[in-house]
C-alpha cells in the first residue's frame, strides 16, 4: 500500500494542519508496581537509560523519564536541561510509581491484554531480533510469545515485571 493510499484512508486527513508542524510524539507512560524492578528490567534487559526522575511526594507518586540512545554523551548534564531534551526526544518511555504499591503482595496493573482489552504493547526494534531473542533467554526474561510461535515469525513479545508486553522486532527482513 502506498503512501497516498494510506493518506486516503477514511478519515485521514491527507495534509497535516500547519499548526501541528513541530509536534513530537514525546512518550508513553506506563504504571509500575516496583520502581526498582522495572528500572532494572528497562536499564539491564533493554538498555534504556534514565534521563529524569521527579518524585510527587504530596501525590504520593514518582515517574522517571527513560530513553533509547547509544551515545548517553548526547543527554545534557544539567537536571533542567536534560528535562527539556528529554521532553523533546521521540520515544520516551514514562515509568509511573504510585508510592506502596510495592508493599501490596497481590497488587497487578492491567496490561490491556485481558478483558476488558486496551492498551496492547510498547514496541522495541532491535538491529538482530534472533540475537536480541537469545540474550533474553539467557537472560531468564519471560516470553508472551517466542519468534518459533504461531504464524509471525519474524517477532517475539517479552513481558516486563508487570506483565506489559513489549514487541521486539527487527526493521529489515529476517536472514534466510
Amino acid at each position: 500500500m502506498s503512501l497516498a493510499d494510506l493518506t486516503s484512508l477514511p478519515g485521514v486527513t491527507a495534509t497535516p494542519d500547519a499548526a501541528t508542524h513541530g509536534f513530537v510524539f514525546n512518550h508513553t507512560m506506563i504504571r509500575v508496581r516496583d520502581l526498582d524492578v522495572s528500572l532494572d528490567f528497562y536499564t539491564r534487559v533493554l538498555g534504556f537509560t534514565p534521563v529524569y526522575k521527579h518524585v510527587y511526594a504530596e501525590a504520593a507518586f514518582t515517574i522517571v523519564y527513560l530513553v533509547l540512545v547509544a551515545d548517553q554523551s548526547v543527554i545534557p548534564d544539567d537536571d533542567a536541561a536534560r528535562k527539556q531534551w528529554a521532553l523533546s526526544q521521540p520515544g520516551v518511555l514514562e515509568l509511573t510509581h504510585n508510592h506502596g504499591t510495592e508493599k501490596e503482595p497481590d497488587f497487578a496493573y492491567h496490561n490491556g491484554n485481558s478483558e476488558p482489552r486496551g492498551f496492547g504493547h510498547l514496541c522495541v526494534s532491535v538491529p538482530d531480533v534472533n540475537a536480541a531473542c537469545a540474550r533474553f533467554e539467557a537472560l531468564g526474561v519471560t516470553f508472551q510469545k517466542r519468534l518459533s510461535d504461531g504464524r509471525m515469525r519474524h517477532i517475539a513479545f517479552i513481558r516486563d515485571p508487570d506483565q506489559y508486553w513489549i514487541e521486539i522486532l527487527q526493521p529489515t527482513p529476517l536472514a534466510g
